[in-house]
């Protein structure tokens, strides 16, 4: 009988299923060889197979940082945080600026966040020494409720190409796709802590499991919405999960001015990337006029970039029915796009309710100045109409707002507002989408809208 030689199993092994994915283990459970420690004073130390790092009172954000930089990987480990007042993260494919942070040093780059805080963001994208919050967890509250404190959970960040996927003891998180970062290092953060009962506080690493090679991405659920900082794109996923773009970033196709058949003549530019309402009397209907999507909607998720110049008012409204019009605008709900800090709309009406993101002169929306993007640069705005007609706003990521249209509470808001005049306004069973001219500079991109049945 001829003796038969099997190949020995190496790190990459074939089954029926097609290759098995190597994984290279970044930390050996006995030493930090591999590694350095960049930025603060945090102490990071190996105690029973994992890496331990200790929160120092005044010290800033501490990183454990690989000395390789990595470009495409998977990458699964095991974290715990001891205690709600701490905070802590995963750095990908990030930098290291020595002269930043007044020559203390920066870290920055993208980071999966640990946060045991009663907003539950663990799982969310946040920018570090950047850009802030990519994926605040208020765009998937499913996952919001997966870490557990004081517990080691199961962390799965997935970088393949220009996108970054989340998940959190196996429940999808985030997913944000980017246009910068190729590659970096990957790095284990001790968050900075100025206050004494903050410090002492421990953050467990473990099992970190890296795959660079046969990399298969994990598919997400359909309603987890996409942060897609690509100007007038969705991707492969979007499309398939109903996402469509109302505006490609070159013509005005799918619009046309409220009060007119055509688009406007004036007023307006649509090429370059950007919708942009052009500057004329600061008033509105002495432009170009509001232009409205020739479609209607009634249940939808409507997602769109907006860039204000100082002092600009304009506003996105929806159930825009045309039954309600002027010279050049159009009645509709509208969620305000506005300089809070420069244009007097923001100190008029009821309690703030003319402010950014607000459901104008309705509803005010409760947001923190950290999570609005200063003039001249792009926010993201956000509205959600489910079929129960319950309605969200959201602001970079972050809800604001929400109320259910056709209630008692919406109605007997609209009596003591400027609607009151408007048989059951804001009631349509469907209407179209309507961008505003207010006379006043502003850029819109990304709008895109799917549908929810």
């Amino acid at each position: 009988m001829k003796k038969i030689i099997y190949p020995a199993i190496m790190l990459l092994a074939s089954t029926a299923f097609g290759p098995v994915s190597a994984q290279t283990k970044l930390f050996d459970g006995k030493t930090l060889k591999g590694w350095k420690k960049l930025a603060g004073n945090a102490d990071y130390k190996i105690e029973d197979g994992a890496i331990v790092g200790t929160t120092v009172l005044n010290s800033g954000n501490s990183f454990l940082v690989t000395e390789k930089e990595y470009g495409n990987f998977i990458l699964e480990l095991d974290a715990k945080i001891e205690s709600e007042l701490s905070n802590s993260g995963v750095q990908t494919r990030s930098h290291y600026d020595p002269a930043g942070n007044k020559g203390k040093g920066k870290v920055y780059g993208r980071q999966f966040e640990i946060d045991p805080s009663s907003r539950k963001w663990t799982g969310g994208i946040y920018d570090e020494g950047r850009r802030d919050w990519l994926y605040p967890l208020d765009l998937n509250p499913k996952a919001k409720d997966a870490f557990k404190v004081g517990e080691y959970n199961h962390i799965r960040i997935e970088c393949i190409g220009n996108e970054m996927k989340t998940w959190i003891n196996g429940v999808p998180a985030s997913d944000v796709v980017d246009t910068i970062d190729t590659k970096g290092f990957i790095a284990l953060q001790v968050h900075a802590v100025s206050e004494e009962k903050q410090a002492g506080k421990k953050v467990y690493f473990k099992n970190l499991n890296l795959q660079t090679n046969n990399l298969k991405p994990k598919p997400f659920p359909k309603d987890v919405y996409v942060v897609n900082l690509t100007p007038n794109s969705i991707t492969a996923a979007e499309k398939a999960n109903g996402w469509k773009l109302l505006y490609d970033g070159k013509t005005n196709t799918g619009w046309r001015g409220a009060t007119l058949k055509g688009f406007p003549e004036k007023g307006w530019e649509y090429a370059n990337g950007t919708m942009h309402v052009l500057p004329s009397a600061g008033q509105e209907e002495s432009g170009g006029g509001d232009i409205v999507t020739n479609d209607n909607y009634s249940a939808f998720d409507l997602s769109f970039e907006f860039k204000l110049t100082p002092g600009a008012n304009s506003g996105v409204k929806y159930f825009v029915t045309l039954s309600e019009v002027t010279k050049g605008s159009a009645i509709g709900l509208e969620y305000q796009v506005l300089d809070d800090k420069l244009h007097p709309d923001a100190k008029l009406g009821r309690d703030g309710d003319r402010t950014l993101a607000s459901l104008y002169d309705l509803i005010k929306a409760n947001k923190q100045e950290r999570f609005v993007h200063p003039i001249g640069a792009w926010n993201t705005g956000r509205v959600v109409v489910y079929p129960n007609n319950h309605v969200e706003h959201y602001l970079n990521g972050v809800k604001v707002l929400e109320y259910e249209r056709g209630s008692k509470a919406f109605r007997d808001l609209v009596a003591i507002s400027k609607y009151t005049i408007w048989k059951n306004f804001g009631e349509a069973a469907e209407g179209h989408l309507l961008l505003q001219d207010h006379g006043n500079e502003v850029f819109f991109r990304s709008i895109k809208l799917r549908e929810l049945k």
